[in-house]
């Protein structure tokens, strides 16, 4: 079946949000937020300067939707060379990556507590990426909220532009039916090469990933390289 004309949209839809801003704050998220982000935090306004943000020139990575951050804090734990990005709506989920990170001594996990969209827009520059991970998003099971789906025409379009050459896109998910979205996407974009099936070593199991294979789910690994 073809999708439909809707689901290849190449412009975002103005209000539609890939996720739902709702939880609760607790003390201890509160004192952790006080106390840790300043630490890790990023300018609230500008374009990307890894010198001035980070105090070096390294590869950044960029991931979309850190969740509480299981897969940000080892990747930086295990890539010092690297500087990464978190961006997260949750606040919860930041306190608790910032609580893990915080034994770790990291001096390269950075966050960005906010919407993904208006920072790789306005902030971040073409070719400035050496990865963009996108772990377990939203799945937005039903046919009706597809367009809330992070990977759309449009997105597709604008992280090929923000990835320096050489650089790659992963994205995991244990849900069939936003596999097969993205294959579908992926496969009306004339951008991207894919290849299917490559676990990064370094993401531990647990988080949605633990849920979705205990559940008897598969985990569909995809690592997308834009085309020169």
């Amino acid at each position: 079946m073809s999708p439909s004309r809707s689901a290849l949209d190449h412009t975002p839809r103005h209000g539609v949000r890939t996720f739902t801003p709702r939880w609760r704050t607790s003390p201890l998220t509160a004192e952790r937020m006080e106390r840790l982000l300043p630490r890790h935090t990023v300018p609230g306004e500008g374009v990307l300067d890894p010198q001035a943000w980070f105090g070096r020139s390294a590869p950044v990575v960029l991931e979309i939707g850190s969740g509480h951050g299981a897969a940000a804090v080892a990747y930086a734990d295990a890539h010092p060379e690297h500087d990464l990005l978190a961006v997260e709506v949750h606040v919860p989920g930041v306190a608790r990556m910032l609580a893990a990170a915080e034994p770790l001594g990291l001096t390269n996990l950075w966050v960005e507590r906010g919407d993904a969209m208006p920072l790789l827009t306005d902030r971040v520059p073409s070719g400035s990426l050496a990865a963009v991970h996108l772990f377990f998003p939203d799945p937005w099971p039903k046919a009706k909220h597809a367009k809330r789906r992070f990977v759309q025409q449009h997105t597709l379009t604008l992280l090929a532009d923000r990835l320096a050459p050489g650089g790659v896109l992963r994205i995991a998910t244990d849900h069939a039916v936003y596999a097969a979205h993205v294959r579908e996407q992926v496969a009306h974009h004339a951008r991207w090469d894919v290849v299917e099936g490559e676990r990064p070593d370094w993401r531990p199991k647990d988080g949605f990933e633990a849920k979705g294979l205990a559940a008897g789910r598969t985990v569909a690994e995809f690592a997308l390289t834009p085309r020169a």
